[in-house]
């Protein structure tokens, strides 16, 4: 792990190196295998988002055509005729009927035709298998009774089973957002140009054009372009997005840089160390992949129920037709059972059990502040037995702020102290000064200017205000000067405490903190009733991290790690059995985030994390947890439920469409089989709506 040098009760005014503290950093990111510049990812990501929503246009153009000429169909279906008692025929409207559900089975059938070409090259049959199964059977044996074939056609069954399949697989689709996101994210923190420095000019050039050694300007508040050292100048560097730590990091000459990070107020000239694959942020991205692929080839379990389906109405229709034949049936009778086993066993119901329980989950989760990204980390979220927090800007607030404030003074008001430092940070840069300026700013108060404004070498700033003597200054400085100062409780480890001084004369004290957010506590009650073991980890400080730990109850922390630390330590607990949720808000969670069972991204943080992340937390609540793992408790339940009445259905189904009951006088023809078959549909539609009333009141 690397050492952070600064206490946290002393503010880190010093111009010490850091180099040693990235030491770790290097060795850590040497170990990852070479990667493709990030030019290339943004192809590969741009090309793989334009495929996935070209499929879902591709499904919605093929649904609204096909439920336009469903109508006719039914229309001039015998069958629908029969049922609803009345009588429109005329010369041709056979033909007719065959010719627009033709249309119906190539156009909208299509995907599934060769989707089960797909699943064949593969040899995994699965829910494209079954579904082109039964519309070709349903397609072939009604053009078979069209020409001449005795029985009855049951074009409308094929027409509103491929309706009800294309809105499946559009709702699905449109449920689950390609991942892929995160890697275009990381690749835009990048910047795309450089200064380069020749012969003390600058000229501005590609990234991807800068070479090992070459020296490159980076000006105030610009992002770093490259990994390399600081060859002249020294600015506060801000690396929260990759390490998560909460303060800027003073970066002096021979200090190490990361692209990506951005640059304080002071410009600094770099020597080029790492670009394109070697560089930091590119091992980053390899690992997010790495950890999405691996995800994304988690089976789902409809696709399982499909594949036996599958066999099974393979088995049984043939066995049926066989049997049949040989008992000495007619081919048509023998055919017609087939047809109804066929028909029967797709699964209308079992198409739509998984999305629009999806569907409904997904929006009622967005509605109390969840994104659900990936819906099979959503339904695994009833697993959870670790939920692993990121600390700055997840349980607490992600930025310094003036938690308490006061004077030693009966005659000055607290204000008086802000003010006077106000006056002071004002003309510093220190990140310290952002957060006494933020409070100043809050309570409405005008500081004066300060003359002759000096830094005091590590201990703090000094300077005149109206005539005034005024120093704002760390413990270091009142202990070397033997100041002394009234009793208080100045040794709070998350807190960095600095004192103002007047002539000499202890005024008052600052204290500023990256304040717990007042959520967490509730959050942390909330998951440890639910019996889940909490740990921290944060690429800060282990004083702080332990402070935050302590305060908020949590089991246990680590602290001071890097992005593949943090992902190491995930493995390690997944490898002891545990099943991993986590949570973040940065580039330094993203690896662990995509490689967690659920990768939970806190939405204040960077596009990054919420890229890789499974599921959002849009208003940043950590309570919100809580509501997700009941949220996916209820969605599995309704999944379960109607998976087992899609296919319980079949059970009892597909032998009286066999005919095992002919005797008995109770046999299934195609088209009541149609008719079992939109019944089973429409409870399991039923059911998924009772899903939102129960999501309500969790």
């Amino acid at each position: 792990m690397h050492n952070h040098n600064h206490q946290n009760s002393e503010p880190d005014y010093s111009t010490k190196k850091r180099s040693g503290e990235h030491k770790q950093h290097d060795n850590n990111t040497s170990q990852h295998h070479e990667h493709e510049s990030h030019k290339n990812h943004g192809h590969k990501h741009h090309d793989h988002t334009e495929h996935h929503l070209q499929m879902i246009k591709d499904f919605r153009k093929r649904f609204w055509i096909s439920l336009g000429l469903t109508l006719p169909i039914l229309v001039l279906s015998p069958f629908i005729q029969n049922l609803l008692n009345y009588n429109f025929e005329f010369g041709f409207s056979k033909y007719l009927l065959f010719i627009l559900s033709a249309f119906i089975y190539f156009y909208g059938g299509w995907p599934f035709i060769t989707g089960l070409a797909e699943e064949f090259k593969k040899r995994q049959p699965g829910m494209m298998t079954l579904i082109a199964i039964a519309i070709s059977v349903a397609f072939g044996y009604s053009t078979a009774t069209t020409f001449g074939v005795e029985g009855d056609s049951f074009f409308w069954e094929l027409a509103s089973l491929i309706d009800i399949m294309l809105v499946g697989h559009w709702i699905e689709m449109k449920s689950v957002v390609n991942a892929s996101g995160a890697l275009k994210s990381l690749v835009e923190l990048m910047p795309s140009e450089a200064h380069l420095l020749k012969n003390g000019d600058s000229e501005d050039i590609k990234v991807s054009r800068l070479k090992s050694g070459d020296l490159v300007l980076v000006r105030p508040g610009e992002k770093i372009p490259v990994d390399g050292i600081i060859e002249e100048g020294e600015s506060n560097i801000n690396e929260s997005m990759v390490t998560g730590e909460s303060k800027p990091v003073k970066k002096n000459r021979g200090d190490k840089v990361i692209g990506g990070t951005i640059n304080g107020k002071s410009s600094v000239k770099v020597k080029v160390k790492g670009v394109g694959e070697d560089a930091y942020l590119n091992k980053v991205i390899k690992m997010v992949r790495e950890a999405q692929n691996k995800k994304s080839k988690s089976q789902y379990l409809a696709d399982k129920v499909a594949f036996w389906l599958t066999i099974a109405a393979l088995v049984i229709g043939f066995g049926t037709l066989t049997t049949w034949l040989l008992i000495g049936k007619p081919f048509v009778f023998a055919l017609e059972r087939m047809a109804s086993v066929m028909v029967i066993t797709c699964p209308h119901a079992l198409g739509l059990a998984v999305p629009l329980v999806v569907a409904i989950s997904t929006s009622v989760s967005a509605k109390r502040g969840l994104l659900i990204r990936n819906r099979t980390a959503f339904e695994n979220a009833r697993k959870i037995s670790v939920v692993v927090f990121d600390k700055t800007g997840t349980l607490t607030k992600g930025n310094f702020g003036v938690t308490r404030f006061g004077n030693f003074s009966k005659k000055t008001e607290d204000k008086e102290v802000i003010k006077l430092a106000a006056s002071l940070e004002s003309q510093s840069e220190h990140p310290l000064a952002e957060g006494i300026l933020r409070k100043a700013r809050e309570e409405k108060l005008n500081w004066d200017k300060a003359e002759n404004f000096e830094s005091i070498s590590g201990k703090g700033i000094k300077g005149e205000v109206a005539g005034e003597k005024v120093k704002v200054v760390s413990p270091g400085y009142l202990k070397e000067n033997n100041i002394k100062i009234p009793e208080g409780d100045f040794n709070d480890a998350q807190e960095t405490v600095v004192f103002i001084l007047k002539n000499e004369n202890p005024l008052g004290f600052i204290a500023l903190a990256d304040e717990i957010r007042d959520e967490a506590f509730e959050a942390v009650e909330t998951l440890k009733d639910n019996g889940l073991k909490l740990v921290m980890m944060t690429g800060d400080n282990k004083k702080v991290a332990k402070s935050v730990s302590e305060k908020l109850g949590l089991d246990d922390f680590y602290a001071e790690l890097l992005p593949d630390q943090k992902l190491e330590k995930i493995k390690e607990l997944q490898k002891n059995g545990e099943f991993i949720c986590m949570t973040g808000d940065g580039i330094n969670d993203a690896p662990a985030l995509a490689s967690a069972d659920v990768g939970i991204a806190v939405g204040s943080g960077t596009d990054v994390a919420a890229e890789t992340a499974d599921i959002i937390l849009v208003n940043s609540n950590p309570g919100d947890i809580a509501s997700l793992i009941v949220f996916g408790q209820e969605t599995y339940k309704k999944m379960i439920q109607n998976f087992i009445w899609a296919s319980g259905y079949n059970i009892v189904a597909i032998p009286l469409a066999a005919g095992v009951l002919i005797s008995a006088g109770i046999m299934i023809s195609p088209a009541l089989g149609a008719v079992l078959m939109s019944f089973s549909t429409v409870i399991v539609a039923i059911n998924a709506q009772l899903l939102k009333k129960k999501m309500r009141t969790a």
